[in-house]
């Protein structure tokens, strides 16, 4: 990865967060923010995206583990402590690594590695989890958990999505159907794909979705929808 990779250490010891940020510039395509105070870190992490975090167990005001457990699922953690027997509840919370201090560069290029591999399977997954379609002369990435339904126009298709918008499309349901994972949408009409977790309710002859459409289900989409969850 070529990329710079935005990283955050949060560490109560300045000499800890020294050694880190030395070891990032000597790696090199990392920026890095460093806090001394667990609290202003925990709190810059929520208004800023980063990519990795340095994260010691041990501090005052806020324990590290507390701070793990509160960050988002996609989010990559190294922990660097001194106290090995936090290793256990480090793995647990998914930890990319643990880093027992005082640790060597070579270590920390380790560590390191592992983490840009999680983030590059991370940014993958993410993009598995999108449809990318035309629109005009642009392509549109949507991501799946946005789209509520598909209807099919004359020549086009208009997706739906949970904040109220509307993309056109000149790509018909067909296609746009084929993109779409099975277990995660439905065809119940010629002219209608939804999501299934959009569902609020349905009978034998319509589907009431989250956004207070109701669609009607095809003939012979009706064995589609026995058991559309």
């Amino acid at each position: 990865m070529n990329n710079i990779i935005k990283c955050i250490a949060i560490d109560d010891e300045p000499l800890a967060l020294l050694v880190i940020s030395k070891f990032c510039e000597r790696h090199g395509n990392m920026e890095l923010v460093t806090y001394s105070d667990p609290l202003e870190g925990f709190a810059a992490m929520k208004e800023q995206k980063f990519d990795l975090l340095f994260l010691d167990i041990e501090m005052e005001g806020l324990n590290g583990l507390a701070i793990a457990s509160e960050l988002p699922e996609d989010m990559c953690f190294i922990f660097t402590t001194a106290y090995l027997h936090y290793a256990v509840d480090g793995f647990n919370l998914d930890a990319v690594d643990y880093l027992h201090k005082p640790f060597s560069y070579e270590r920390f290029v380790k560590a390191v590695e592992r983490a840009l591999k999680r983030i590059d399977y991370n940014k993958h997954s993410l993009l598995r989890r999108c449809i990318v379609v035309k629109q005009e002369y642009n392509n549109i990435s949507i991501p799946l958990s946005e789209i509520v339904y598909i209807e099919a126009m004359e020549g086009y298709s208009k997706i739906f999505r949970t904040d109220g918008k509307c993309t056109i499309s000149r790509v018909i349901l067909k296609v746009i159907g084929a993109m779409l994972p099975e277990d995660d949408f439905v065809r119940i009409h010629r002219s209608y794909i939804v999501a299934k977790d959009k569902i609020e309710s349905y009978t034998r002859q319509n589907v009431r979705l989250v956004n207070g459409v109701t669609l009607p289900i095809g003939r012979q989409y009706g064995i589609n929808f026995q058991n559309p969850q």
